[in-house]
């Protein structure tokens, strides 16, 4: 057979999108037989098999031969790719200096060309990553401009995408899911090139899981995870499939799944040397271990997330809090939260904050935290979202002696839940919605929600939740304490006085200053504020 013809169907190969073979049948091939489109399309196959060094020794090749030939414009686009490859597997220096390289090459050409739209996508990445998203909107609208003007459905899809992405960044929600949507119509229609195609899936993923947007996450997971298994060979953005289907099968409750499935991720990501990516992945995974009550294996699994400088938080503040390390978890959240800022990203971490905070007995910094999530919410208009903050003020409610407050802001979280099939969620809105409505005197209705919370936790295997809720399913009080006196103290760790006290439990304030002074001589403490640390110890509130 000639080499004419091996090319031939290797090119053939190529375009029917079979990496594998593409990639065998050129890198076989002679390189003095080989074009730079040929060496172009080495790289590409190369990058999707996973051969990382070869797709930046192929595309080395490619560029020369454009810069010989005297193409600059073709020599800028493959200087594009080597900053995109390089940089995306952590050589930001290396891939740096090839942006530079297109730039400068640019610069020497008059009149506009559309590589000057592509080169303006590295552009558009520099000002996300310096948090100036106003800039990096307006070179995204650019970048579509771009794929309009000549034709191109790659940066149509990347400029909407950027847009969508940066308008979730700046809480216009709606908005930018709109355009995510419309990016996903080219690749949809097949018009969009692999690569790009990959990238705008990953996007569109990670931004509805960043919003908690979980219908729509699962539909494009389940998209991208069709879109990859119909292409023989390929090993790019598997790693964001896996991770992607874990997230799904956690918040489902999937647990034995998920794992597996994050497990996959962070080879695949180590494979490819996306280290930041296997944080991520190995953060979830650790959040899995954690709600299934294997302390040790989560510590171990963030411990590695940190390694791949990732930060596993909030996750590892929850741990901290599970293990009785309060004060830890308080100051990491803390901390945290002084880092964190932009609508999503708080979104994302203010749930577990108020918890955190609640059970440091920080009531106002709690109920602080918890209003700035809702009117996240009412922004974002995301169900999820509405449903997470729900919940925190209920629980600030709870704690402040407001069960009545709680109830209906419960009712409405489980609706959510419920409909997503979230079975973790429901259990935990139910946990909470007993608390409520035992403090309102329904013991029996009380009862109920607890027994089925306490079920769907053991069925999922998340026992430190289902032991929290056997506990209160029967109480067993430390040192001797009465039921009666344990309302008193959780009121005491609530902030309130004896007559606010005697007023909610119907008592005298004479009543309240005998059981006050009985728990005081139970726990060994002198002051509200010793007992109010007390009961957050004991987890009594």
């Amino acid at each position: 057979m000639s080499v004419v013809d091996d090319l031939l169907r290797a090119r053939a190969a190529y375009d029917r999108r079979e990496w594998l073979a593409a990639y065998g049948s050129l890198s076989r091939a002679s390189g003095d037989s080989l074009d730079a489109d040929d060496f172009g399309r080495l790289a590409t196959a190369a990058y999707l098999v996973g051969r990382r060094n070869d797709c930046v020794q192929a595309l080395q090749r490619a560029y020369q031969l454009h810069i010989d030939t005297g193409d600059v414009p073709a020599a800028v686009r493959v200087a594009f790719w080597l900053g995109l490859v390089l940089q995306s597997s952590g050589e930001a220096a290396v891939g740096g200096g090839w942006v530079g390289r297109a730039e400068r090459l640019l610069a020497g050409v008059s009149g506009d060309l559309v590589e000057r739209g592509y080169v303006l996508i590295h552009v558009m990445f520099r000002h996300i990553f310096a948090g100036d998203l106003g800039t990096a909107l307006k070179l995204a609208e650019q970048v579509a401009d771009y794929g309009r003007r000549y034709t191109d459905p790659d940066l149509v899809a990347m400029g909407l995408s950027g847009q969508g992405r940066i308008l979730l960044y700046l809480g216009r929600v709606q908005e930018g899911l709109a355009l995510l949507d419309e990016a996903m119509v080219g690749v949809a229609a097949g018009e969009v090139s692999t690569i790009f195609a990959g990238n705008v899936y990953c996007t569109m993923i990670e931004g509805c899981q960043e919003i908690s947007d979980f219908d729509r996450a699962a539909r494009w997971t389940s998209a991208l995870t069709a879109w990859c298994d119909e292409q023989s060979g390929l090993v790019a953005f598997t790693g964001q499939c896996a991770v992607h289907r874990g997230q799904i099968m956690r918040a489902q409750g999937a647990f034995d799944e998920a794992l597996t499935e994050l497990d996959l991720a962070v080879r695949r990501y180590e494979d490819a040397r996306t280290m930041d990516a296997a944080g991520l992945a190995m953060t979830e995974r650790g959040d899995v271990l954690r709600m299934r009550g294997d302390f040790d294996a989560a510590a171990k699994a963030y411990e590695r997330a940190s390694a791949f400088g990732y930060e596993p938080q909030p996750g590892l503040a929850l741990l901290w809090l599970a293990q009785g390390r309060t004060a830890a978890a308080v100051a990491a959240t803390r901390r945290r939260l002084s880092e964190t800022a932009g609508p999503v990203h708080r979104s994302a971490l203010l749930p577990a904050a108020v918890r955190i905070l609640l059970a440091g007995g920080h009531h106002d910094e709690a109920a602080r935290l918890a209003d700035e999530l809702r009117s996240i919410a009412a922004t974002f208009g995301c169900p999820p979202v509405q449903a997470r903050a729900d919940h925190a003020r209920a629980d600030v409610a709870l704690a402040a002696g407001d069960p009545a407050a709680a109830l209906p802001l419960l009712r409405r979280e489980r609706t959510v839940w419920e409909r997503l099939e979230a079975r973790y969620d429901i259990a935990y809105c139910r946990t909470l919605l007993g608390r409520a409505l035992r403090a309102l005197g329904d013991d029996e209705t009380a009862l109920a929600e607890l027994a089925a919370a306490q079920r769907a936790f053991a069925d999922l295997g998340a026992e430190p939740a289902a032991r929290e809720v056997a506990a209160l399913i029967h109480p067993t009080f430390p040192n001797g304490l009465t039921e009666r006196e344990v309302e008193v103290l959780r009121l005491v760790a609530a902030g309130k006085t004896n007559p606010e006290i005697a007023k909610l439990l119907v008592l005298s304030e004479k009543t309240v200053s005998r059981h006050l002074s009985n728990i005081f001589t139970k726990i060994d403490v002198s002051t509200r504020t010793s007992a109010a640390a007390f009961a957050y110890d004991h987890h009594l509130v």
